[in-house]
């Protein structure tokens, strides 16, 4: 079982990230007293400020933030201090270019970015060790203070680590795990290609091969060491700040990244979580252009449901104000009225309960001088304060739904070995990639709200029994572990749905020689005969369920009943197949399986939540088109209903059911209108 949340903001609340360092220290009193006036209560500062108390090696000055908190005590502000370690001074860097991260190739990154260290190297860990020591010495104590970020944004940038420090710290890491080269040369199916290794002195991290190519069993172990090494990192700093911090500070870090285990970290090192949402990433002219049908910046609420699944009550450190964009790359065009608020209303809909926008004022240098903040270069009031403004005092009519949780109707099954043998095998990412988008647009379109639920090694089965249908799209790394809570999930009445390739493979990622589902296929009452990808030249292969024809995806198992009561719920309509399973219902327990031979679309998904009496679970109190999503939180008997308008166009919406709207405190019913990118909370009472 995983251990309880440490810190909960206690209202709804508002912030921004500020650098004193980039301003003339006659705007600071301005800028706080603004900032206040505006209801942002809360800045974050420090995450990129080595050099202002550490300018030369050893030599330790406080004088820069001593002065700005001198400040900041002549007001009411609060703050969120980060440690330094994500920008390393060039001092740093170029004394000890062992600290430098590497390519893959083993060229070395240079000082004049950011994130441009190794988590591995012993003299960047003494380095960061004794800086976070030194500055919360000196201001964990400051009364204004109430949390710290442990560095920015672990992982991003890069999720690769490709140094000396690190091949020697993969052998240690290897040694730990295998305890002998056979038991790694078996684990990693070194006989393949000659691999074997004789020496641990031959063992590297992945290096550069041809075609790119590496061995998919040592690269899966090699982002699990990933992982490792950075939660070592955050840990590392942690465990220092807690020697100084004042009773009911907490302690966190922000954004959410790959190659790390999100939730160990949280669990290890962290009081809170908080993530940097950006949904303005979705019209970036060059990176990621338009594409409704990738639902564009509702995408974003996919990620604040892993979010949640990490931290259910978490914090946005980072939320998006303006136009992104360097000057390197990230063009994009401003939000348009109503956007700022639509997304920060997006993240409190999903679970914030502290949001903090990205930033307070545009940066007028540097590599960042056009991802904008708040206030733009001239420094005037904008139609982006007044909407942060209008946030605030919505903050404030809803502040009773603080701490409220997120009511979802279904999970998604995901647990970190086949998230990272999905980067490492291109048929487990087209599969999982192509459902797992498929599985959220339908949850989207039919007002079917749902969560991430991460397999862990602490989740325990009553975890799973709060959702009475799990979905595990491709879970093709199967343990016996994971097998034994499904089975118990089933068991004691729950529905689970298995998708195509589930049990391939063990937890290195080799394939197991047994018929597929593999560990759970006794359970499921069937097996795989056979399977294929649909090519680019087969039309789209059916299945018919019930009456009706839909598309099976692109991949197909074919399968076989083999349980006394299996069911053959469907069968393929086409291709060499025609005729054979796709869908089988079986039995277990108090519950069911269904194993379902394809890949998820956005139609087969609607039928498996319609089949499963789940979807669209709010219809008997609101009706909205597909261009709004639906979000319910609930606190004490209570559903607060948020309704997001993401489209440029007037939406009507019903209420069904007597409710209050909790800006104006009106009791309404009936026909709502919503106007372009706005959004609605309603108070509804439970039966």
């Amino acid at each position: 079982m995983r251990k309880k949340q440490n810190y909960q903001w206690d209202e709804l609340s508002l912030g921004t990230c500020y650098y004193p360092e980039h301003w003339d220290k006659k705007l600071w009193a301005e800028d706080l007293n603004r900032m206040l006036s505006n209801g942002i209560g809360t800045i974050r500062i420090g995450e990129f400020a080595w050099s202002k108390v550490e300018p030369r090696e050893g030599e330790f000055t406080y004088e820069f933030f001593d002065d700005f908190l001198r400040v900041v005590s002549e007001t009411k502000m609060k703050v969120i201090f980060g440690t330094p370690t994500a920008t390393p001074p060039a001092w740093l860097t170029e004394k000890y270019p062992e600290v430098l991260n590497c390519r893959m190739d083993g060229v070395k990154y240079r000082h004049g970015m950011r994130r441009h260290y190794n988590y591995n190297s012993p003299v960047y860990q003494k380095l960061c060790c004794r800086i976070v020591e030194k500055t919360a010495e000196h201001y964990a104590g400051h009364p204004n203070l109430i949390g710290w970020q442990i560095d920015n944004e672990i992982n991003c940038e890069t999720a690769e680590f490709y140094s000396e420090s690190d091949t020697l710290a993969f052998r240690d890491f290897l040694k730990e795990t295998y305890k002998t080269l056979e038991n790694l040369n078996q684990a990693w199916g070194a006989v393949f290609w000659n691999q074997e290794y004789t020496e641990w002195e031959q063992v590297y991290v992945p290096r550069t091969t041809i075609h790119d190519s590496t061995n998919p069993h040592q690269t899966l172990d090699y982002i699990r060491f990933v992982s490792e090494s950075a939660i070592r990192f955050c840990r590392m700093q942690s465990d220092i700040l807690r020697k100084h911090i004042k009773p009911g500070d907490f302690i966190t870090t922000n954004g959410m990244f790959g190659n790390l285990d999100n939730h160990r970290m949280t669990d290890e090192a962290l009081d809170v979580y908080t993530y940097d949402s950006y949904p303005n990433f979705a019209y970036c002219l060059s990176e990621n252009p338009k594409n409704p049908e990738n639902l564009n910046d509702r995408r974003w609420s996919e990620h604040l449901t892993e979010v949640r699944s990490i931290c259910p009550h978490f914090g946005i450190m980072e939320q998006q104000s303006g136009a992104n964009g360097w000057n390197t790359r990230m063009e994009a065009p401003a939000p348009k009225p109503g956007q700022m608020m639509l997304w920060a209303m997006q993240s409190i809909a999903h679970g914030a309960d502290y949001v903090s926008f990205f930033r307070w004022r545009t940066c007028t240098f540097g590599t960042e001088i056009y991802w904008h903040g708040i206030l733009d270069y001239d420094n005037r009031d904008n139609r982006k304060l007044a909407e942060v403004h209008k946030l605030y005092d919505r903050t404030r009519a809803l502040k009773e739904m603080t701490g409220a949780e997120y009511k979802a109707a279904f999970a998604v099954v995901r647990d970190y070995s086949n998230v990272w043998d999905s980067q490492v095998d291109v048929w487990h990412q087209r599969l999982i990639w192509s459902s797992e988008e498929a599985i959220f647009k339908a949850s989207q379109l039919s007002h079917t709200p749902m969560d991430y639920m991460y397999l862990l090694e602490e989740t325990e089965p009553e975890e799973l029994q709060k959702y009475p249908v799990l979905i595990y799209p491709h879970g093709l790394i199967l343990s016996d572990r994971k097998a034994g809570l499904l089975k118990a999930y089933v068991e004691n009445g729950g529905t689970l749905i298995l998708g195509a390739r589930t049990g391939q493979k063990d937890e290195n990622g080799r394939c197991v020689m047994q018929p597929m589902p593999g560990l759970l296929a006794s359970a499921a009452g069937g097996n795989v005969q056979e399977f294929t990808f649909i090519g680019p030249a087969d039309d789209a292969v059916h299945m018919d369920w019930d009456g009706s024809s839909m598309d099976t995806g692109i991949f197909n198992d074919i399968l076989e009943a083999s349980g006394r009561e299996t069911k053959v719920l469907a069968r393929y309509s086409s291709n060499y197949y025609e005729g054979r399973p796709a869908l089988l219902e079986n039995p277990c327990g108090k519950g069911r399986i269904l194993h379902f031979g394809g890949t998820f679309t956005e139609d087969n998904m609607k039928a498996f939540l319609k089949y499963t009496e789940v979807i669209s679970p709010w219809e008997d109190i609101i009706e909205a088109p597909e261009t709004c999503e639906i979000c319910v939180r609930e606190k004490g008997g209570v559903d607060y209903v948020i309704v997001l308008n993401y489209s440029g166009k007037t939406q009507k919406v019903v209420i069904k059911e007597p409710a209050e709207d909790m800006d104006t405190q009106e009791k309404v019913q009936g026909y709502v209108l919503l106007k372009p990118y706005e959004t609605k909370v309603y108070k509804v009472i439970a039966d």
